[in-house]
C-alpha cells in the first residue's frame, strides 16, 4: 500500500514529534497551518482535520501564553502517542517478551458493531487471527491492548490470557497461518523503495535546509509509524528468510538520527524522541 499522507496523519505525526511539551503547552493555530503547508496541506485542511480529532477527544483547545488559539493534546491522546513511541522507536521495544497474549471474545449479537469495531482495533494492534472469536499477538504487546480496550470501553467483551505455543503445528508455520506475512513483508519494501533514497540524500556531501530536514522527517515518521502496528514483532527465528523489517527499521533510525534536530529548529519546538 503506498502512503498516503492524509492532513489528518500528518497532524497526529506532527505532534507526536513536536506537540508533547512537558508543560501541555498548545500548538498554536496559526503554527499547525504554517507546518502542515510545508507538506502541501491547505489550511481549510488543517482546520477540518483539527476539528475532526478535536470531536474525537484527542485534541483539546487551550490558549497559548500568550493568549493565541491553540491545540493541545488530550491526556487520552498522550497515552496513544507513549504507547506509540514503544513500537515506532526501535530503541524503545526492549527485548521480547516470552509467549503469546490471547484476546478470547463473545459480543452479543445486538451490539455487533462493537464486534466490528473490537476485530478492527485487534488487528491495528497487530493481532492475528489464531481461530473465530481468537485473537493471538507476541506478550510483549499486552499493556498496550490492555489501555487501548479499556480506551474504547470494550473489556467487558473479552478476556485476555498469557501463554505458550505447544503444537501441534510448528509455530514458525503456524504464525503464517496467523498473519499475512507476505502483505507485511511488501509494506516494508515499499517504505524502503520510498525512503531509502532520502537517506543516501542526506548522506551525501549536498547541503539541506532546516525545512528540509522537516519535510523529510515526519513525512518518513508519516510512513513509518503505521508499520510497527501491522507487524506485531514476532522473533526473528518466526520470520521468513530475507525479511525486510530489520533493514527498514534501520533506515528509519538513521533517518530519524540525522533529521530530528534540524527538524526541531524549523519547527522551534522540542525534538521529538531521541
Amino acid at each position: 500500500m503506498a502512503d498516503q499522507h492524509t492532513p489528518r496523519s500528518l497532524i497526529v505525526s506532527l505532534y507526536g514529534a513536536h506537540g508533547r511539551d512537558p508543560g501541555g503547552e498548545p500548538l498554536p493555530v496559526a503554527e499547525l497551518i504554517r507546518l502542515l503547508a510545508v507538506l502541501g496541506v491547505d489550511a481549510p485542511s488543517v482546520r477540518s482535520s483539527v476539528s475532526r480529532l478535536k470531536r474525537r477527544g484527542l485534541l483539546v483547545p487551550r490558549r497559548t501564553a500568550d493568549g493565541a488559539a491553540g491545540y493541545a493534546l488530550s491526556e487520552e491522546a498522550r497515552q496513544l502517542l507513549d504507547d506509540g513511541d514503544r513500537r515506532i522507536y526501535p530503541d524503545a521495544r526492549g527485548a521480547a517478551e516470552p509467549g503469546w497474549v490471547l484476546a478470547v471474545f463473545s459480543v452479543p449479537e445486538a451490539e455487533r458493531h462493537k464486534r466490528h469495531l473490537l476485530r478492527s482495533r485487534l488487528g491495528r494492534l497487530g493481532f492475528g487471527t489464531a481461530a473465530p472469536g481468537v485473537w493471538i499477538a507476541p506478550a510483549a504487546l499486552y499493556e498496550e491492548t490492555r489501555h487501548t480496550l479499556r480506551r474504547l470501553q470494550l473489556e467487558p467483551y473479552v478476556d485476555l490470557f498469557r501463554g505458550e505455543h505447544l503444537g501441534f503445528t510448528a509455530t514458525a508455520e503456524a504464525v503464517g497461518r496467523w498473519w499475512d506475512l507476505g502483505a507485511i513483508a511488501k509494506l516494508y519494501e515499499e517504505f524502503l523503495d520510498r525512503h531509502e533514497p532520502v537517506l543516501r540524500a542526506w548522506s551525501g556531501p549536498e547541503s539541506h535546509s532546516d525545512e528540509d530536514a522537516y519535510r523529510a522527517h515526519l513525512l518518513a515518521l508519516d510512513s513509518w509509524r503505521r508499520l510497527p502496528y501491522a507487524d506485531p514483532g514476532l522473533p526473528g527465528d518466526l520470520l521468513p528468510a530475507g525479511w525486510p523489517g530489520g533493514r527498514a527499521a534501520r533506515v528509519f533510525a538513521d533517518l530519524h538520527a540525522r533529521l530530528r534536530e534540524p527538524a526541531a529548529r524549523f519547527t522551534g519546538r522540542p525534538a521529538g524522541r531521541r
